[in-house]
């Protein structure tokens, strides 16, 4: 092994080593019991994903993202990060980007929020406005272009996060639901932006098969999303004219 190989090895080593640091100094999010007065025959919890360092479930996708990426191969000391994100995840990559000393570059729809783009520069992070079909394409380009890494997160979403387990959303909110009278609930509902974590929660319920005796998932799906038009029709190729009103 080359010194070169060798330096890029133990600073991959050490960039592992500092995001599990991270994740050991962050404790899990918390389930909140939510009263309903006049509703004494329900019970309702709310898993509370605001409290991650950047605010958002998609902090834990992100931390995947980067393990998955650095354990390929794919992310070194120099590499530059980008990623088609105009929401969450890419101020969680962001931040990540900052903790391992990484260049990290946004592709973002035009007409982002201020805000958004302000959290992704808060943590160091560059942005692209482009047209909204244009991002991935533009994303894949600029990675190339600078010999850097696309993250890809609709791609990689479902093979970076272990829905069996393994820390996931679905298995803190069932463990953290396992003391209490309702410990298999008759639903979970979620919103959808991706679509990923709607279905981690969705697999993780068909795998455990003492849960999905009990419980049903329900996915709120935002205007101009397909996600129920395909669910409705099976069709993989519907498209949106208009963009969806949720950043992502």
């Amino acid at each position: 092994m080359s010194h070169l190989d060798w330096e890029r090895r133990e600073w991959v080593r050490e960039a592992v080593q500092r995001i599990n640091a991270d994740f050991n100094r962050s404790a899990d999010t918390h389930l909140i019991k939510v009263d309903l007065p006049g509703f004494d025959a329900q019970t309702l919890y709310l898993k509370d994903e605001s409290t991650h360092p950047t605010g958002s479930l998609k902090h834990r996708l992100a931390r995947s993202l980067y393990l998955y990426g650095l354990c390929n191969g794919w992310i070194g000391p120099d590499t530059v990060i980008v990623e088609s994100s105009s929401g969450s995840t890419a101020v969680s990559e962001a931040y990540f980007a900052r903790l391992l000393g990484l260049r990290f570059i946004a592709v973002v729809q035009e007409g982002v929020s201020r805000s958004k783009i302000d959290q992704i520069a808060f943590y160091g992070g560059e942005t692209r406005a482009v047209p909204p079909a244009d991002i991935y394409a533009e994303a894949e380009r600029i990675a190339a272009e600078l010999g850097g890494h696309y993250m890809d997160q609709f791609t990689y979403a479902e093979r970076v996060t272990d829905w069996r387990g393994n820390n996931n959303i679905a298995e803190s909110l069932f463990s953290q639901l396992s003391m209490e009278a309702h410990a298999l609930p008759d639903w979970v509902v979620m919103s959808a932006g991706t679509g990923g974590t709607s279905a981690t929660i969705g697999r993780y319920i068909r795998y455990r098969c003492d849960i999905s005796a009990k419980t049903s998932l329900c996915v709120a799906d935002p205007e101009n999303s397909v996600f129920y038009d395909h669910f409705e029709t099976g069709d993989p190729d519907i498209r949106s004219q208009s963009k969806s009103r949720i950043e992502g």
